[in-house]
């Protein structure tokens, strides 16, 4: 039974939206591709080729200015200073599970935002709690001089209790 029913699909045309499909083994007509034009090049208007050359050699200044070597330096300096700092910690096994703590925690919090972000009526509401309280913190202590001296006071004492000295980051 089956083997008629294909036998019956493959010799009538399938129609997909409206228009006909070809039956295998029928001939197919593809319209023939568009000429390419050549490969070569255009020619280049003088105005043009002299703006090719100054912006080729703007480019090769660039590339070889010293702010680039002095990155490149920093960035040697930065990774030795790393280097040192990780030769220095003797319990690189707490690292790691802190390190792994801190993606779990990630990934825990992507899933209850996606969560809440489903809720119909709940992010919306969430965004104005978030406009209110930024409303009332710009009036707190952005608005006026004295209130910026204070929190500039407060985040100063913070930064003393984390790293524990009073020098300033």
């Amino acid at each position: 039974m089956a083997a008629t029913a294909f036998a019956a699909s493959s010799t009538a045309p399938a129609v997909l939206g409206g228009a006909r499909l070809p039956v295998p083994g029928s001939a197919v007509l593809i319209p023939p591709r568009p000429r390419r034009s050549s490969s070569l090049p255009l020619p280049l208007s003088s105005s043009h080729s002299h703006d090719v050359c100054r912006f080729s050699s703007l480019r090769v200044r660039a590339s070889s200015s010293s702010e680039e070597s002095s990155g490149s330096v920093q960035t040697d300096e930065f990774l030795a200073d790393l280097k040192d700092k990780w030769d220095s910690i003797e319990n690189k096994s707490t690292v790691f599970l802190y390190g792994g703590g801190a993606l779990v925690a990630v990934w825990l919090s992507s899933i209850i935002v996606s969560a809440v972000n489903s809720v119909p009526l709940l992010p919306k509401i969430m965004e104005l709690v978030g406009l209110g309280y930024t409303g009332w913190f710009v009036y707190r202590y952005i608005l006026f001089k004295e209130s910026r001296k204070e929190l500039a006071s407060d985040i100063e004492s913070l930064k003393k209790k984390i790293v524990g000295t009073g020098e300033q980051l």
